[in-house]
């Protein structure tokens, strides 16, 4: 019984940090609000005109009181009087139409600075003194690619009730000026995640994603894993095989929902939110090495990773019971997370741009698409007899999948490399190798120990003490030779890409990081290549590169504006343009050829005009 009420607290306490984290914003505010009166004092019964102006910043816009799509959320100012006191109306200014990459036809917006006007009435018997006014203006705040959660600013005015006092505030109170309608043609170059984007969409983005992630090769280890998981199980019938694939599925998704749980916090903090961030701490990268070095000692036979009965005997095996298969599943999306997917970045993008209850249906889409191997493999168990029969070669194979988790430490200690001290980065792998030594001597001792838990202890003593050195250690400033075979890559600058374009020079942006495998594969397989290098010599391409290895805010920002929040991600600034060229998710060598050929053509035809 003690057990079930642990479970049903357990269970009231996530439903209330979920329903906690949905009421949270995930952005901060993109307007202000102040409330003016027209007089500086009133008698009882007298006529209020109040004026509410909103500031909406630089590059960004609310949807108009009677939006022209009905999937726009309305901007509408809300007053809170005392008893008595009457709205009599609420004066809205006209609205301008802007044409958006996102829809289809022009939007009603309000940009910049906006007036709205109030009447109130003050009943004959209001008392003197002062009369407190609350306005609340509810909007939803988009720029060219994006749109931000549904928001409210909040503002108060105290109206000193007496004898009718003199107009102030003439200037605003005068008729509204009517704004132009305006046609803001804006090039639809890439899928920019916005309002109009539909949500089973986006969903089918994920499930999409998701399942791709699971041939990329971050989770190449992973995989490996599993198969030879699911051999052993096979050998042990159908049961088994349909618990271990739903414990790893469930695995997936709990460590899904705790990213989506984490990047709403971290948005409500006002921290940058995206995929694959996490790549950007040294600590955790230290973690994931940990854990991976254990894995493949564990693969090589150095010893043996004992699980708790009860668990074992729920999977049916002293090996791996449903507990090792939900480790493994969390595993997975670890490994997962440095990688993107065609879908993936698109999807993502429109979560973090949503509610928190948007966010956590997204990555549930997500977690249900890099699960659906092992969901699948749950329904129909048959399937599991295509596999091979354990045998003598299982041990070999074993060994194999050793070397594969090693070469996924070189990985990450290459990341690492690029993030701290050379030397910090030698105490850590010194940490390690320690690791694996006591690792080594255990097994060859353990018939001879009487208590495992000191060993264990040792063991994670000595990965506390890799993570705290990675954490502690300072970061590396870049040395911004950004070293490349092909290309003189210069530095990311918004700024200078802005200026090179309007000289008439291409300028090719390649938003990258070093704990990126899919960013390192399309380098590869693409950019740095010959026919690339020579279309950009041939039509003077300026190469920029935007490192995200470590935290960059500038970076991030941009990704945001553009409606991204992972890497990779390509652009080209076309001369004599300020808006990018966004390429897909996946860059091939022709598609940027022709973009950079179109784009100087362009150029040199407008030149010719003139």
């Amino acid at each position: 019984m003690s057990n079930l009420r642990l479970l049903l607290f357990a269970s009231l306490a996530a439903l209330l940090a979920v329903e906690t984290a949905a009421q949270m914003p995930l952005f901060p505010q993109k307007a202000e609000l102040e409330l003016f009166a027209d007089r500086a004092s009133y008698a009882p019964g007298d006529e209020v005109w109040l004026a509410a102006m909103v500031e909406i910043d630089d590059h960004w816009h609310v949807n108009s009181h009677t939006p022209s799509e009905d999937y726009l959320i309305p901007t509408e100012l809300m007053l809170k009087t005392p008893p008595g006191v009457e709205v009599v109306e609420v004066e809205y200014p006209p609205h301008a139409m802007v044409k958006f990459p996102y829809a289809e036809r022009p939007i009603a917006v309000y940009e910049g600075e906006v007036r709205i006007l109030a009447q109130l009435r003050l009943p004959p018997d209001a008392v003197f003194g002062e009369l407190p006014i609350a306005a609340t203006l509810g909007y939803q705040a988009c720029d060219d690619s994006q749109c931000l959660p549904p928001n409210e600013i909040e503002t108060t005015l105290a109206l000193p009730i007496g004898a009718t006092g003199i107009a102030t505030h003439a200037e605003l109170f005068l008729d509204p000026i009517v704004p132009e309608d305006v046609e803001a043609a804006v090039a639809t170059t890439g899928a920019a995640p916005g309002a109009s984007t539909s949500l089973p969409l986006i969903l089918l983005f994920g499930v999409l994603g998701g399942l791709i992630l699971n041939a990329m090769p971050c989770v190449l280890p992973v995989l490996s894993l599993k198969v030879f998981s699911l051999v052993q199980s096979a050998a042990h019938g159908r049961r088994h095989v349909v618990a271990g694939g739903l414990a790893t599925a469930a695995g997936i998704l709990v460590s899904f929902w705790a990213l989506a749980l984490a990047a709403v916090a971290a948005a409500s903090a006002g921290a940058a939110v995206g995929w694959g961030i996490q790549f950007q701490q040294p600590g955790f990268v230290t973690f994931l090495a940990v854990i991976v070095l254990l894995f493949s000692l564990n693969m090589w036979g150095l010893f043996e990773i004992p699980l708790p009965g009860s668990l074992a005997r729920l999977g049916g095996t002293r090996r791996e019971g449903l507990g090792g298969h939900f480790l493994s599943g969390l595993f997975a999306t670890l490994m997962a997370t440095p990688c993107s997917a065609p879908f993936l970045g698109t999807a993502v993008g429109f979560a973090l741009a949503q509610t928190a209850a948007t966010v956590f249906l997204v990555f549930t889409a997500i977690g249900i698409g890099l699960a659906l191997p092992y969901l699948a493999l749950a329904a129909f168990p048959a399937a599991a007899r295509l596999l091979p029969k354990p045998g003598g070669w299982m041990v070999a194979f074993r060994q194999v999948l050793g070397f594969c988790l090693a070469a996924a430490a070189v990985w990450l200690f290459y990341v690492l490399a690029g993030q701290i001290a050379s030397a910090r980065l030698a105490f850590i792998q010194l940490a390690l190798l320690a690791l694996a030594l006591f690792v080594w001597w255990f097994g060859a001792a353990a018939h001879r120990l009487g208590q495992r838990r000191v060993a264990l202890g040792g063991a994670l003593a000595a990965a506390i003490l890799a993570v705290g050195l990675a954490t502690a250690a300072p970061i590396d400033a870049r040395d911004g030779s950004l070293a490349s075979r092909l290309h003189d890559w210069i530095p990311f600058d918004e700024a200078e890409a802005l200026r090179l374009a309007e000289e008439g020079r291409p300028v090719f942006i390649d938003f990258t990081a070093d704990w990126c495998l899919t960013c390192k594969a399309t380098e590869r397989a693409v950019i740095e290549t010959d026919v690339v290098a020579s279309a950009f010599a041939e039509h003077d391409v300026v190469a920029m590169k935007g490192d995200w290895t470590n935290r960059d805010d500038a970076i991030t920002d941009y990704l945001a504006r553009h409606g991204r929040s992972a890497v990779p991600f390509y652009v080209l600034y076309r001369p004599g343009s300020s808006d990018p060229h966004v390429f897909g998710e996946l860059l091939t060598r022709d598609g940027l050829i022709s973009a950079v050929r179109a784009a100087r053509g362009e150029h040199l035809a407008a030149v010719d005009s003139r």
